[in-house]
C-alpha cells in the first residue's frame, strides 16, 4: 500500500484505522490472518446490504453451508448503505471484528483491494462463473491484475415508455439512440393529452447514471488510463457528441432537468400522474409503476438503443460485488461461502425472488415481468465509470452529478468538459 493510498482513506478514517488497512494489505499474499486455509474459527460472519438478497435465499445460504461444514455456524448481518463506506474502513482493518465475507456497491470495491483489505482470489474466478459472470464487475473488482471482488447483482437500466400516447402523437418506437431523441422531442411538443407539466422524458442532471448511457453509447467516458496516467476524456469528439445530445433533451424535452437528487428517487410518481412519456429507471422500478397502467397496455419497455438502427446501447450498470475480507478467520470456509453464493440455487433466487440479474447472467432467463426479456442483453452490454479508487472520492463529492446539473443549466458543453477532465484527471493521478 502506498502513502498515496493511505492518504486517500485518511480523510474519512483514523490513523489506527490506517494502520489496521495495511496490515491487511501485507498479509493478503498469505491470506491474511485466517488466510492461510482452514485452521481457523469456524465461526464465520458475512455481511449483506439492505434491499441485496431476499431473507429465503439468506436462510438457505446459512442452512446450507451449517449442513455441509459439520461444527461450523454461519452469521448473516445486514447492514445499512448509509455510512457503510466508513464502517468498512473500520471493521475491514480488524483482525478481531472483521466479518469473512462481505457484499460492496460495485464501484466500492477499488478502495478496498487497492489497499489490500480483500483477499485474491483470481483462482476461484472459474469455479464461480468463469466468462458466465458480468465482465464489468469482473473488471470493477480487479486491481493490478488480481480480481478481489466478483459481481453478486446488478439491475438493468431500462426505458418505461408510454404506448399510447407514443401512438397518439404517431410516434414509432425507438430503433436507434437518434430515433430516441427524436421520439422524446416529438412527444414533449405534442403533449397528446394536454397533461400540465408533461415532459417527452425525463432527464434531470441530478441523474448522472441515466446521462451516462448517452456517454458511454457515444464511445464517451469521464477518463481513461494510459499506462499510469490518467486523461480526462470528455473533451473527446465522442464525448461532445454524447453531451450535445444530452443538453438538447434537458433544453427541448423535459421541464425537469433542473430537479433534485430527492426528486430523482420519486420520479415514478410523475409517470404514474401521466407526466412523463419516457422514464428510465432500474428493472426492478416495474413495480413502482402503477399496475393499472400495465393492465391497461399502456406502458412499454426497451433498452437504450445504439448509435445504428437496431443495436442495443451501454448504460452504467449499478449493482454489488462480494468479496472475502483479507483479516478473514478462515479462508477455506470463505471460500465455501463463496461458492454457495454462486450455486444453482442462490443465483436463481436471485432473479426470481429478488428481481436482480444475477451475478451469473444465465440465471438472469429466470427473471419475470415485463423486463426479464431485455435485463440480460442490458446488463452485457454495461459500461462502468473508471475503475480507480479515487473515482470513489470524486464520485463522494458529486463530481459526476455537478457535471451534469451545469449542463442542465445550459452552460458550454466544451467548456464544463475541460474544466472537469482537469478536475478528474488531478484527481485521479494521485493514486
Amino acid at each position: 500500500m502506498t502513502l498515496t493510498r493511505r492518504s486517500l482513506l485518511a480523510g474519512a478514517t483514523s490513523a489506527a484505522v490506517l494502520g489496521g488497512l495495511a496490515a491487511c494489505g501485507n498479509d493478503t499474499s498469505s491470506g491474511g490472518s485466517g488466510g492461510s486455509g482452514g485452521g481457523g474459527s469456524k465461526d464465520l460472519r458475512v455481511w449483506f446490504m439492505e434491499d441485496s438478497i431476499p431473507e429465503q435465499t439468506r436462510t438457505w445460504l446459512k442452512q446450507t453451508f451449517e449442513e455441509q461444514n459439520a461444527g461450523s455456524t454461519l452469521t448473516i448481518e445486514v447492514q445499512q448503505w448509509d455510512g457503510i463506506v466508513s464502517k468498512l474502513q473500520t471493521s475491514l482493518a480488524s483482525k478481531d471484528s472483521s466479518p469473512d465475507v462481505v457484499e460492496f456497491g460495485n464501484t466500492q470495491v477499488a478502495l478496498f483491494s487497492s489497499v489490500g483489505a480483500l483477499l485474491d482470489i483470481s483462482d476461484a474466478e472459474e469455479t464461480l462463473g468463469g466468462s458466465d459472470l458480468i465482465q464489468s464487475f469482473i473488471d470493477a473488482g480487479s486491481w493490478e491484475g488480481k480480481l478481489y471482488a466478483t459481481p453478486l447483482y446488478a439491475g438493468a437500466r431500462v426505458y418505461y415508455y408510454r404506448k399510447d400516447l407514443f401512438a397518439q402523437a404517431g410516434i414509432a418506437v425507438p430503433t436507434s439512440l437518434d430515433e430516441l431523441v427524436a421520439a422524446a422531442k416529438t412527444l414533449h411538443a405534442a403533449n397528446p393529452e394536454g397533461t400540465p407539466e408533461f415532459s417527452g422524458i425525463y432527464m434531470p442532471g441530478a441523474d448522472p447514471h441515466t446521462n451516462e448511457g448517452w456517454l458511454f453509447t457515444h464511445g464517451g467516458q469521464y477518463a481513461e488510463q494510459d499506462g499510469d496516467t490518467w486523461k480526462g476524456t470528455l473533451s473527446t469528439p465522442e464525448s461532445q457528441a454524447a453531451l450535445v445530445q444530452v443538453q438538447d433533451l434537458m433544453e427541448n424535452a423535459t421541464k425537469y432537468a433542473l430537479d433534485s437528487n430527492d426528486n430523482v428517487q420519486a420520479a415514478h410518481q410523475l409517470f404514474n400522474a401521466g407526466k412523463l412519456g419516457i422514464y428510465s429507471a432500474l428493472n426492478v422500478a416495474a413495480a413502482k409503476i402503477d399496475q393499472a397502467m400495465w393492465d391497461a397496455d399502456k406502458v412499454g419497455v426497451l433498452a437504450l438503443p445504439g448509435l445504428t438502427p437496431g443495436s442495443i446501447g451501454h448504460t452504467f450498470s449499478g449493482g454489488s460485488s462480494i468479496g472475502i475480507s483479507a483479516n478473514n478467520h478462515n479462508a477455506d470456509l470463505s471460500r465455501a461461502v463463496l461458492e454457495l453464493v454462486y450455486s444453482d440455487e442462490f443465483m436463481t433466487d436471485m432473479a426470481k425472488v429478488g428481481g436482480w440479474i444475477p451475478g451469473r447472467t444465465s440465471f438472469a432467463s429466470n427473471l419475470t415481468g415485463p423486463t426479464g426479456s431485455i435485463a440480460q442483453e442490458i446488463i452485457e452490454n454495461s459500461v462502468l465509470t473508471p475503475n480507480s479508487p479515487q473515482w470513489g472520492v470524486l464520485d463522494g463529492n458529486n463530481v459526476p452529478r455537478d457535471f451534469w446539473v451545469r449542463l442542465a443549466r445550459g452552460e458550454d458543453p466544451k467548456t464544463v468538459a475541460a474544466e472537469v477532465d482537469k478536475t478528474v484527471a488531478d484527481a485521479l493521478n494521485k493514486g
